[in-house]
């Protein structure tokens, strides 16, 4: 064969080859994946690093505090600050992926305009399993956290349920201890005497504000009878024509007539208070008592709770001891023990908070309010017993109230009847990270650690 005809048969399959499609496909397949799986690696290697970064933020904010609050106690001395920080971040950092940590602390005096700091500064990185491929081995991250301290006070109101249900289930007990370690975890942050104050505001259907207030000006007596009973032989018997057992405040708001004239005998008292007046929204705001409208109706309401109501104080054995005396009983009106809650904070009648008047600081209010049931009933509305919509009303607005005078809200139900969710409290949270739902009564201790966690965080700026 001539060397022509050869060269012409090379060309043809030559040309053949070229124009043959069946192989293409696994070699564009081939030539692709390498790019597919990196970038689908990547996302995989970016989630470790950002969940290493969460870890170290979160390490990294608890040394700042710590730190503050070693020097500021003078456990420490500025020269410690950085052999303190790696010791606390190396206890606290758990994140087993991360790789070539790194911490520095840097502390900054006072001034004349501004609060002692220190910043806590990290980094570390990541070993990549698929950006390794296109030649990143490690991914790098980093966080700071600065804690300011003098400037930050904290005035707290536990908003507690003591209505009937709380016996059951060993959830009153549970409560208070939690309570009880809350008060420590946020006492524990004080630097000074009154950095950290805390009132109980034990609820339900009323609130005791204790018989020591009986001549108080904020009190108004002309709904209140010291007996409810015709016959204390016949309890079933009411001086409340609408047949159920109410007090003369209850029965006249709830429409109904009281058949019985009350001789006002002011040692009879059992401390309990009522709603204020609704017609200008007094049982939803807190305008100070100034006249009759706006004070407090004295009310005798058999269930009053046995502990009262505990102004803000950084007295930690009156705090625990007002929580150990809680008892359980009576219905549920949180919308009364809520207001008292901000009550408690404000510097005007009936509670008086201490002054607020340490200049260059920020004081930080917060209502922590548990509750185990819905709402039943209050001065006009409900039977006590089902669940209370025009109560959730009141409340609503209450809450509003509340947030938008700048006080942070945590709510916390706890449903072991299965009673459901309630219609008002998660929306009463500040926001949907402070509402918590419970079903048994040992999870009301890891909510309420969570608060104080959270609560603490409000002295640590990024």
């Amino acid at each position: 064969m001539c060397r022509s005809s050869i060269v012409i048969r090379i060309g043809r399959q030559l040309a053949r080859f070229a124009g043959a499609e069946q192989g293409n496909i696994a070699v564009i397949f081939a030539i692709a994946l390498v790019p597919v799986l990196t970038f689908i690696g990547a996302a995989i290697d970016y989630s470790r690093a950002a969940n290493a970064r969460t870890a170290m933020q979160a390490a990294l904010d608890s040394t700042a505090l710590m730190l503050s609050k070693d020097l500021s106690a003078g456990t420490i001395t500025t020269s410690q600050i950085s052999s303190k920080a790696q010791s606390y971040f190396t206890g606290l950092y758990t994140n087993t992926s991360a790789q070539s940590l790194s911490i520095s602390a840097t502390y900054t005096a006072a001034s004349s305009s501004s609060n002692a700091t220190v910043q806590v500064t990290g980094s570390g990185s990541i070993p990549t399993e698929f950006m390794k491929i296109a030649g990143f081995p490690n991914l790098g991250f980093g966080a700071t956290a600065t804690s300011t301290w003098g400037a930050n006070l904290l005035r707290v109101a536990l908003v507690l349920d003591n209505t009937g249900s709380m016996a059951n289930y060993n959830k009153l007990a549970s409560l208070q201890n939690a309570a009880k370690s809350l008060v420590t975890q946020l006492s524990n942050l004080a630097v000074n005497p009154g950095d950290v104050y805390i009132s109980v505001i034990p609820f339900e259907i009323d609130v005791n504000v204790g018989t020591s207030n009986v001549n108080a000006s904020w009190l108004r007596w002309d709904q209140w009878d010291p007996t409810n009973y015709p016959n204390s032989s016949y309890p079933w018997q009411t001086y409340c024509s609408g047949g159920y057992w109410m007090t003369y405040a209850q029965c006249v708001g709830h429409g109904y007539t009281w058949n019985h004239t009350p001789t006002i005998d002011k040692t009879l008292w059992n401390g309990c208070v009522t709603d204020r007046d609704k017609s200008s929204n007094y049982d939803v705001t807190s305008t100070a008592p100034s006249s009759l409208a706006t004070s407090f109706y004295a009310d005798q309401d058999q269930s009053c709770p046995t502990a009262q109501i505990l102004p803000l104080t950084y007295n930690w054995t009156a705090v625990n001891n007002t929580i150990n005396s809680m008892t359980a009983r009576g219905a549920t009106n949180q919308t009364i023990g809520l207001q008292w809650g901000w009550f408690s904070l404000l510097q005007q009648s009936p509670l008086n908070a201490p002054a607020e008047s340490i200049t260059g600081n920020t004081y930080q209010h917060i209502i922590v309010l548990f509750t185990d049931g819905l709402n039943t009933g209050n001065r006009w509305y409900g039977d006590f017993s089902s669940t209370s919509t025009q109560v959730d009303a009141r409340m609503s607005t209450l809450c509003t109230n509340i947030k938008n005078s700048g006080v942070t809200i945590y709510t916390v139900q706890i449903d072991t009847d299965g009673a459901g969710q309630s219609a008002v409290l998660p929306a009463c949270a500040s926001d949907s990270s402070k509402f918590f739902m419970l079903t048994s009564s040992s999870q009301i201790a890891s909510a309420f650690s969570q608060i104080g966690t959270s609560i603490s965080k409000l002295h640590v700026s990024r």
